[in-house]
């Protein structure tokens, strides 16, 4: 009786074990689009504090004007803790793609810019928060996640993304600044530190395109010249592949550069209006 109970819990152990693989063999890869867990992060916001003084002691805060006060700010930390967690998680992924729908030209929603930016100054916050309870490690890996989604965030964008993540570069640079002035960083933490800050460029991201991006848009454009003397219904497909490339631009020339989809139903437009115009005058 013993020996055939064995058997029966052997059996059921290697059966859970073969589930367990196929279970996990047949799980997705994780994502590596970084912004795919900012947008989770942007969901779990709570909403600001609405008085006055309140908001403006954690703008000053942030800028490093104000001392971490943990009875006022604490408790809003608190209530993001989620998602701060989350946005620094998303931080360690290699790509960011938000996903903007560029042929929408000035109608493509940013409507996550403004919470980007509440996101990162809450960011700052925590490692101010950090640093003054006495984890400096923690700290300095809070300050360089917020470094990290700083340039996630000019991915793909106009100038205004650069615009609202220099906000959050300047920030942290300044908490790591006073860090390091106050003497609370160890030299390993000082080299951390500086792998990461030499890593960027010296203005903090790419605010103008180089001669090769530049050179991209040009014959981008060059191409889109070409397509555009075809008959409209030649092309139309043609223009969509050229409508994709338009993401690999620099971000200073992906929100100047117009919709060929939209260019090309413009002419559609223009020649249906033309041809009935001219059967109109054909006809008695």
């Amino acid at each position: 009786m013993l020996a055939k109970l064995k058997k029966v819990v052997a059996g059921a152990a290697l059966f859970f074990v073969a589930g367990t693989a196929h279970a996990q063999s047949g799980v997705p890869p994780e994502t590596r689009n970084a912004a795919l867990r900012y947008w989770l992060a942007f969901a779990d916001l709570q909403d600001p504090p609405t008085d006055k003084a309140t908001a403006e002691l954690l703008e000053k805060t942030a800028a490093g004007e104000a001392a971490w006060d943990e009875t006022k700010l604490g408790p809003i930390l608190d209530k993001n803790e989620t998602a701060i967690w989350r946005m620094q998680r998303a931080t360690k992924l290699p790509e960011c793609d938000w996903g903007l729908e560029y042929d929408l030209g000035p109608r493509a929603s940013i409507a996550y810019v403004p919470k980007a930016r509440v996101l990162a100054r809450l960011n700052t916050l925590d490692g101010m928060r950090l640093a003054a309870k006495g984890d400096s490690q923690k700290a300095v890996e809070t300050w360089l996640a917020g470094i990290r989604f700083s340039q996630h965030l000019t991915k793909g964008g106009s100038l205004i993304f650069s615009l609202v993540a220099k906000m959050g570069l300047t920030s942290n640079f300044r908490a790591l600044t006073q860090a390091a002035q106050n003497g609370t960083l160890t030299d390993a933490q000082k080299k951390q530190i500086e792998s990461v800050v030499r890593a960027l460029p010296e203005t903090g991201f790419d605010w103008v395109p180089k001669a090769a991006e530049i050179a991209a848009y040009h014959k981008l454009m060059n191409s889109a010249e070409e397509v555009l003397r075809l008959p409209p219904a030649a092309a139309s497909e043609r223009l969509k592949t050229l409508q994709d490339s338009v993401k690999t631009l620099h971000p200073f020339f992906q929100q100047t550069t117009p919709s060929f989809s939209r260019v090309n139903e413009a002419r559609v437009e223009v020649q249906t209006a033309r041809a009935q115009l001219l059967k109109a005058l054909a006809s008695k």
